[in-house]
């Protein structure tokens, strides 16, 4: 079974991933959120803020998905407590009762500017720092765990220790985790997530990436799925293909939770680089261990010059354009694919500015019937995932598309593409059929949700004028 298959359907309803009566109207448009006793978590920031920033959306119907989809991950996929004495939360990510490094991390970054007045909110997404530190210390390799700590996952080779859903190696999982630590930091000043569990985690990301460069050797790394499906398992059982070390650090699977063809991921190994300066910092200012800081930056410069030197090829059409995937033996992917980090996400991730002109002639050819993925139709164009076939549109393609746009004109295509291809559901989704919106796949995925309302709040501080008119 796969993941876009893994859907629990009959919890919808009752998380508010369907329309609930919350008794809220924007004209004809009724809120879809939980009523607020049903909601999971509430921020009386991002109440505030919900209310403000829809007062200044012209557009009623854009100002409806706001409201539903930037509280989606507070309404109906965090789960607060303590463990060991501190805040531990646990962020599933919708349909699938499992926290994903990755998807829990986005799903909370578009609070983290309010953290610093909010207490609530700030002990909450301490709690997730608190919970992905203890998750990476149970097993580096896993993508997705359990919230209960003795539950099993996949039924997977090797077998998956009890709390882990899923040991899919994605070297983006453990760059999400120092992503928010660091943005945690530099947003509130607050140090107290980062003990010694925390620094023992953290470490154990720097030998991952050590071990997974495979400049000493083959990776113990191995991942056997019983399964049809060629995107759900690496093959020569569970090994991948070949690659040659040069730097780089080996992807087993991609941000989709598909495997990869060519074992060096490059947006993935983009991420490392960024986030590994940022985990030097942290170690340096914070934990006061140079040594071990130095060792971040060691990895972050070599990695970097890798790509520079590997990854930077010639297209037919474009030019030079970074590679998604390379294999060291100077074979090459040219795709992109929608789950961030991705090739379009280079600028959101911070690896080279979005006027970059390596960066802008990728860009092109990522947003062009050239990328093999990209998609049109009599709704909508964009980038979809092999993840969901051959032809398809995802919402986050389109959402980082103007997250990472200069021009006016194609953020406003944007939202207006996102605008009419929401199905009426008032959310985002995973996918959808580019010819017929209605569809989809995942009604409840609160990855895409809050990510949409990051770009509203983006645009609601940067660029103003385009939510005072109408799509």
């Amino acid at each position: 079974m796969k993941r876009r298959t893994f859907i629990k359907l009959s919890t919808l309803a009752g998380v508010g991933a369907l329309a609930a009566e919350s008794g809220f109207a924007i004209g004809e448009f009724v809120s879809n959120r939980p009523p607020v006793a049903g909601r999971k978590f509430v921020s009386e920031a991002v109440e505030r803020q919900i209310v403000d920033i829809k007062s200044r959306i012209k557009d009623p119907e854009l100002g409806w998905l706001f409201e539903n989809c930037y509280p989606n991950t507070l309404d109906t996929t965090v789960r607060t407590g303590k463990r060991d004495g501190k805040p531990d939360s646990f962020v599933i990510t919708g349909d699938i009762d499992a926290l994903w490094l990755r998807d829990s991390t986005a799903q909370v970054t578009p609070y983290l500017p309010l953290a610093k007045t909010d207490e609530k909110l700030r002990l909450m997404i301490r709690g997730l720092i608190h919970r992905q530190a203890f998750s990476i210390l149970l097993d580096p390799y896993a993508n997705a765990f359990l919230p209960d700590p003795n539950g099993r996952g996949w039924d997977d080779l090797p077998k998956n220790l009890p709390g882990v859903h899923e040991r899919k190696w994605e070297v983006d999982s453990l760059c999400y985790a120092i992503r928010l630590s660091y943005q945690y930091w530099r947003v509130t000043g607050d140090t107290s997530p980062f003990d010694n569990e925390w620094a023992d985690a953290m470490r154990l990301i720097l030998k991952t990436f050590r071990v997974e460069q495979m400049k000493d050797g083959p990776s113990p790394y191995r991942f056997i799925r019983r399964t049809t499906d060629m995107f759900d398992a690496p093959p020569f059982q569970g090994e991948g293909y070949p690659i040659k070390p040069c730097g780089l650090i080996r992807s087993a699977f991609r941000p989709s939770d598909d495997s990869t063809i060519f074992g060096f991921l490059i947006p993935s190994n983009m991420f490392a680089v960024v986030e590994l300066r940022h985990l030097a910092e942290m170690f340096a200012k914070i934990k006061d261990l140079p040594a071990t800081a130095q060792e971040c930056t060691l990895l972050a410069d070599e990695v970097e010059r890798a790509i520079m030197a590997n990854a930077v090829l010639t297209h037919e059409r474009y030019g030079q354009i970074f590679a998604y995937e390379i294999d060291g033996y100077g074979n090459r992917l040219f795709i992109d694919d929608a789950n961030v980090p991705n090739l379009v996400s280079i600028p959101y991730i911070g690896f080279v500015p979005a006027t970059d002109p390596i960066y802008r002639n990728t860009r092109a050819f990522a947003l062009s019937d050239a990328n093999p993925y990209f998609a049109s139709g009599k709704a909508a164009e964009g980038v979809g995932s092999p993840h969901t076939g051959k032809r398809s549109v995802w919402h986050i393609g389109l959402i980082m598309r103007a997250m990472t746009s200069t021009d006016d004109a194609e953020i406003a295509k944007c939202l207006a593409t996102i605008k009419r291809t929401h199905a009426g559901t008032g959310f985002m989704h995973e996918s959808f059929n580019p010819d017929d919106p209605a569809k989809f796949s995942r009604k409840w995925f609160a990855w895409a949700n809050t990510l949409f309302g990051e770009l509203i709040v983006k645009l609601d501080v940067g660029n103003p004028k385009l939510l005072s008119r109408t799509f």
